[in-house]
């Protein structure tokens, strides 16, 4: 008995030194990719916040002015400009986009045959590199591109896809073009998650297609799409790369987004200060819709 005793604590402390170890060992295997996320992430955040108290001069130096930064963007014309036309790509990325990955998603998922095949035509485009995708989808838009000639065989009035009224619709159209067949996978996968019986009792009971969409598959799929709606909003409301290549903020600002805003007051007016202080303003709302992404995902992995 006392012999037990006697090498209950030593097992313990074994157990104990082990777990030490190992988080030892798990800390020191994370810590240069920590570094590495403080260095390139968090140091330039940081120091953005910081700069934009401040004229940021290279030759004569920086000087502080408070938030006179601030106030300069609060009273830039360009500012609601920029903030309609983030809303406007952020809503028409809703409207155009954000149903085509569940719906290819579903009608794949009712295939009886070549559903393999049909998987990886969907995820096809999102292979496209960025510079071919840009430079073919101009192509596609040209006066006298393949779209404008169809329409013109069939004698139809030709479009003008530049234009302020249709040049945001077409570079939210040719994005979820490029882009869709990633969440479309997504998609596949919670659809082939949901149990097979739950199809097979539909079936039994005389269930349409319809039908088991409607009270299976779009239930199941509820969160996710929750989930992928708020991701889109905050990945559409930092969006400027297709508007830079394609149309630079143009024509007459109707697709000056706020991010694209901040990219030509920083490398184009070399206004750096003013920059910075665009994106703290664009990182205090980022962490606001961070914070509704995370609770709705925690309330996805508790249901």
């Amino acid at each position: 008995m006392d012999a037990e005793l006697r090498t209950e604590p030593a097992v313990a402390v074994r157990g104990l030194k082990k777990r030490r170890n190992l988080y030892v060992w798990g800390t020191l295997f994370i810590l240069p990719e920590v570094i590495l996320f403080l260095i390139f992430l968090w140091v330039p955040i940081v120091k953005g916040i910081f700069y934009s108290f401040y004229t940021v001069d290279f030759v004569g130096g920086n000087h502080f002015t408070g938030l006179a930064n601030y106030v300069s963007v609060l009273k830039d014309d360009l500012l609601l400009t920029s903030i309609k036309n983030t809303l406007l790509y952020i809503g028409l990325g809703i409207v155009i986009g954000f149903w085509v990955p569940p719906l290819v998603a579903i009608a794949v998922s009712e295939l009886r045959w070549f559903q393999g095949a049909a998987r990886i035509v969907s995820y096809l485009p999102s292979a496209v590199p960025a510079i071919v995708l840009y430079g073919m989808w101009m192509w596609f838009f040209d006066a006298v591109g393949p779209i404008n000639s169809f329409l013109q065989a069939l004698s139809l009035p030709q479009l003008s896809f530049f234009s302020p009224h249709l040049a945001m619709p077409s570079i939210v159209f040719m994005e979820t073009w490029q882009s869709f067949g990633s969440a479309t996978l997504i998609y596949i996968a919670a659809i082939v998650s949901i149990p097979k019986d739950w199809y097979e009792a539909a079936e039994i009971d005389g269930a349409s297609v319809w039908q088991r969409i409607r009270f299976i598959t779009l239930p199941s799929i509820k969160t996710l799409m929750l989930l992928l709606l708020l991701l889109q909003v905050i990945t559409t409301s930092q969006g400027f790369q297709a508007q830079l290549s394609m149309t630079d903020g143009g024509p007459n600002n109707a697709t000056l987004t706020y991010l694209l805003w901040l990219n030509h007051t920083a490398f184009r007016d070399l206004d750096f200060g003013k920059a910075s202080a665009m994106g703290s303003l664009m990182f205090f709302v980022l962490i606001l819709l961070s914070v509704a992404y995370n609770i709705m995902q925690r309330r996805s992995e508790r249901t």
